[in-house]
């Protein structure tokens, strides 16, 4: 294990469009959504042999993170960094690179997340090392995933000539990064084979990354040295407090990455990744019946059903379906949600109509 190489891994989303299952106090890198444990240790449990503990950092906002905390007790209290309130990704990488500037100038960082599933884990380990590799030589990394249908809800990567081969995987020049197509532009992208969907986990040396920051958002960056000044020190956390509202939402694509010199790409063919975006994605992780139907929780009786979820929090519900197709069905005792599949990525305006008139269920 190299002893300047660290994972940050981001968990304080809210998971809004797996709602209603995912809350804001509940959310969704908390819930054991495959197997006994949750996405987050998952997410941790497939660093063991490249990161020790210690070397482990989440970031993650106030409220989420004493669950957190329980849920991945072996690492240290002090590694948990807190956002007090969402700023989008591009603060959340850098108060990581304040925090391990601080500890080790020398530091490269895989940033992860805490939501995503990955069924080849080995070879997910095998990435990171090669990514690490990449780092090393100055390189700007991401990893890049093979699409596998024209995707609106996600990030394009074109890739470029082939720079260099790490662990014997290959690394090639980022031509450029594509935000969330329409239909007909990632039908184009997919067909012109050189494009990867973009899995928002990137790997660089916290200098680079820092250079970024002053170079491409000044003023992030001014907020970021002013935070650094006074790291372990008492007035730290006051600083922080006083900052962080002044910061401008922004991810770390738009950010950053958009116009980032020196940026490759490995990809990541075979990973079986999926980043549990909603409840269509868990019909690329759950095993269906012959019709296509999934049933997590209580039981479904199905009749002339095709293509349909149904998912309930009461192990004694029974929930029958007639007649339907291409369905989600989700009771969590408070709230039945039932929508077309392909509508499932909606779910997020009904979080935002929630917010806005005041409504509980969130």
């Amino acid at each position: 294990m190299n002893e300047h190489y660290y994972a940050v891994i981001m968990a304080g989303g809210g998971g809004t469009r797996l709602w209603p299952l995912s809350r804001v106090a509940n959310p969704k890198q908390m819930l054991p959504l495959v197997g006994e444990r949750s996405l987050f240790q998952i997410s941790v449990d497939r660093l063991d042999g490249i990161f020790a503990p210690e070397r482990i950092f989440v970031v993650t906002v106030a409220e989420q993170a004493a669950a957190l905390q329980a849920q991945c007790p072996q690492i240290p209290v002090e590694n948990y960094l807190l956002e007090p309130m969402p700023r989008g990704t591009a603060s959340v990488v850098g108060l990581a690179a304040v925090a391990l500037a601080a500890r080790d100038p020398q530091a490269i960082m895989a940033v992860l997340t805490a939501d995503h599933i990955f069924k080849n884990e080995g070879y997910f380990q095998a990435l990171l090392l090669a990514a690490f590799d990449a780092a090393q030589d100055g390189h700007l990394v991401t990893l890049g995933i093979a699409p596998t249908f024209p995707a609106t809800g996600y990030g394009y990567i074109q890739q470029g000539e082939r720079v260099a081969k790490y662990q014997d995987l290959n690394a090639y020049a980022v031509r450029r990064f594509v935000e969330k197509p329409d239909e007909s532009y990632a039908r184009e992208m997919l067909a012109s084979g050189d494009h990867a969907w973009n899995s928002g986990m990137f790997v660089w040396q916290v200098a680079r990354i820092q250079a970024e920051f002053r170079r491409q958002m000044p003023e992030l960056a001014s907020m970021l040295n002013e935070i650094s000044e006074a790291w372990n020190q008492p007035q730290s956390e006051s600083v922080v407090r006083r900052l962080w509202p002044q910061i401008q939402p922004e991810t770390i694509d738009y950010g950053i990455m958009e116009n980032a010199e020196d940026v490759v790409v490995i990809p990541a063919e075979g990973l079986g990744w999926n980043d549990v975006g909603s409840w269509e994605a868990l019909f690329d992780i759950f095993p269906a019946d012959e019709r296509g139907n999934i049933a997590l929780g209580g039981r479904h009786l199905a009749l002339d059903t095709q293509q349909t979820l149904v998912f309930t929090s009461n192990e004694e519900r029974l929930i029958v379906t007639i007649g339907v197709d291409d369905l989600v069905v989700v009771d969590t005792g408070d709230v039945l949600m039932v929508c077309k599949k392909d509508q499932a990525q909606k779910v997020r305006q009904i979080v935002q109509n929630l917010k806005a008139t005041g409504r509980q269920y969130l």
